[in-house]
């Protein structure tokens, strides 16, 4: 777990990650496989035993005959090989791309637009999405001077609104709910926000996590600095 201390971010991975697999496209096949090669070696215990040994209970009861038994554990097998490649080939890859630009904000002037895009083959969709702010004079900006928590697209605009930044001006933050991310074949890049210089300045970090289920049922989640690059990049105003 993150800490923060006098405002300053602990280090935060930015690597995607897998938070959850699908119970019943995942757990169920695995538990399957399970029982059935359970079965396969009480079977094999049987059948080397001698036939006065297998009249005797509890080695008199027969789960499955060896034949279909194979039949049902190659079946199984090949189901979860099968889907784990399939889910291999349809994870989603969360990346984001950021640049001074203008268009967003209030007054015309270049700002840092973020936006997040979706590299994999396959749709996948934005099933939760949370903000965290850090301030960069020191000031916690949790409850009763906590760290910052995670919050939702309002609580984060709360935090830096008492910061005396303002919404339209300083910076622009975009609620996303079962928001669909296609696949890399549309190039398509979802903006995530916009900041001014001001609130680069002010702001120490940033955090966006979200967390995005795939095709299969699988859950991925990354969480990303909006503002960094913000302080190292220069500062382009747009073309005439």
């Amino acid at each position: 777990m993150s800490r923060f201390r006098s405002g300053r971010p602990a280090v935060v991975s930015d690597a995607q990650r897998r938070v959850r697999r699908s119970p019943l496209l995942f757990t169920a096949p695995i538990v399957l496989l399970v029982l059935l090669t359970a079965v396969l070696g009480w079977e094999i215990v049987r059948a080397n035993m001698t036939e006065a040994a297998r009249a005797d209970w509890p080695w008199r009861l027969q789960l499955l005959d060896m034949e279909p038994l194979g039949s049902l554990l190659a079946v199984a097998a090949g189901a979860v090989l099968a889907r784990a490649q399939y889910a291999r080939t349809v994870r989603p890859a969360l990346g984001w791309r950021a640049d001074w630009k203008a268009g967003h904000l209030r007054g015309g002037v270049p700002e840092w637009q973020v936006g997040l895009l979706n590299g994999g083959s396959h749709t996948a969709v934005v099933e939760e999405y949370a903000c965290r702010v850090v301030l960069r004079d020191g000031t916690p900006s949790g409850p009763q001077g906590a760290a910052a928590p995670w919050t939702d697209v309002q609580g984060a605009a709360e935090v830096l609104t008492r910061a005396g930044l303002t919404v339209g001006e300083d910076f622009q933050l975009v609620s996303m709910g079962n928001f669909p991310l296609v696949g890399a074949g549309s190039g398509e890049t979802t903006l995530l926000g916009a900041f001014s210089q001001r609130c680069v300045d002010e702001v120490e970090a940033l955090y966006l996590r979200v967390r995005v289920v795939d095709v299969v049922g699988d859950s991925h989640e990354r969480i990303l600095d909006a503002l960094k690059g913000a302080r190292s990049t220069a500062y382009r105003r747009p073309a005439l």
